[in-house]
């Protein structure tokens, strides 16, 4: 499967040795690209939260989840501190991804470590301000325990969505057409994006 490291839309890329270490990173978790980018592409909107609260049965279950992650108006006061941030992708096929069983989380928990992992490598690389946001919700325990303390706490992130951030939305904007699997038997895409500096 080949990786691609595509820089544009950047205002400050990240050099280019740093961004191959990256991508061949996330190439050891199933994460294909490695896309750069400018933070002012992210489309933040008061709607999608209403997704989370009237349409997941995390809402109000998982530290990574609303109510437990920022309001729209903070993710926007976060978001502007950036001026990096990376997309990541990579293709998934799971005819059973509407079941929760353990092939599902197994392709979650990898995604989301591998996710964290090339967050990590950008803090010992000097980025310190860098923060993950995965796709999907969390699946690093069977079920969580909130609101009690939460078991992975240095891997606890928010999904892209709980931070208010219309997938779809910012995706087009970097210029991409992001096409919906209508059918199970189909890859889909997975994405998380990593603001970085």
């Amino acid at each position: 499967m080949e990786r691609k490291v595509v820089s544009f839309r950047s205002t400050t890329p990240l050099p280019s040795s740093v961004l191959l270490r990256l991508t061949e990173a996330a190439g050891l978790h199933g994460i294909e690209n490695v896309h750069p980018f400018s933070p002012e592409e992210i489309v933040v909107a008061e709607w999608v939260q209403l997704k989370c609260r009237y349409g997941c049965t995390r809402y109000n279950r998982s530290w990574c989840c609303p109510p437990a992650t920022p309001a729209p108006e903070k993710v926007r006061e976060i978001v502007s501190e950036y001026s990096v941030a990376l997309l990541l992708q990579s293709t998934h096929y799971l005819p059973s991804f509407y079941h929760e069983d353990g092939r599902k989380r197994a392709s979650l928990v990898r995604c989301w470590k591998g996710t964290v992992s090339i967050e990590r490598m950008l803090f010992l690389e000097g980025y310190h301000k860098a923060f993950s946001l995965v796709g999907e919700s969390c699946s690093l325990c069977k079920k969580c325990v909130y609101p009690r303390n939460c078991r992975f706490p240095q891997e606890k992130r928010p999904s892209i969505e709980s931070f208010s951030i219309d997938v779809i939305g910012t995706l087009q904007r970097l210029g991409f057409t992001p096409k919906l699997a209508t059918d199970i038997r189909k890859a889909f895409k997975y994405y998380a994006i990593i603001l970085v500096t």
